[in-house]
């Protein structure tokens, strides 16, 4: 008789485990889908307060730049700038960004290695290649 009622003890245990290990299982499929989506929604917040925040910072940028148009003076600053505006009386020169003592070469080695009677493509095809390299 007591080999049934430890016998009777194991399965007792045993179905108790049993029990207790489907509780947590089905209490973990109950809550896995509200905490997953409580973390997505928590991502999406820092996200969007981020955006948020570059969104401020672009509008007060925007706001500045507008009081800068405002003032008449930042406008024919810009327009000189910009437009290559001139006031009545003034004389504008334009320096370019070269070299002025003539050494410079027109055409580059691989259009002064092709002959002449080549076909345009052929160029075309010379000059992508040389590009590339």
């Amino acid at each position: 008789m007591a080999r049934r009622q430890l016998h009777f003890g194991r399965r007792r245990s045993s179905n108790r485990l049993l029990a207790l290990t489907a509780l947590i299982f089905i209490f973990t499929l109950t809550i896995a889908p509200p905490v997953k989506h409580y973390f997505t929604q928590r991502a999406q917040i820092s996200a969007l307060q981020s955006q948020l925040s570059a969104d401020h910072s672009a509008l007060q940028k925007a706001r500045e730049e507008l009081l800068l148009w405002q003032d008449p003076e930042y406008i024919k600053s810009q327009a000189r700038e910009r437009l290559h505006f001139v006031l009545p009386g003034e004389r504008q020169y334009i320096v370019t960004e070269g070299k002025t003592d003539g050494t410079q070469n027109s055409t580059t080695k691989i259009a002064s290695a092709l002959v002449d009677g080549q076909p345009w493509y052929a160029r075309l095809i010379a000059s992508i290649s040389e590009t590339g390299n």
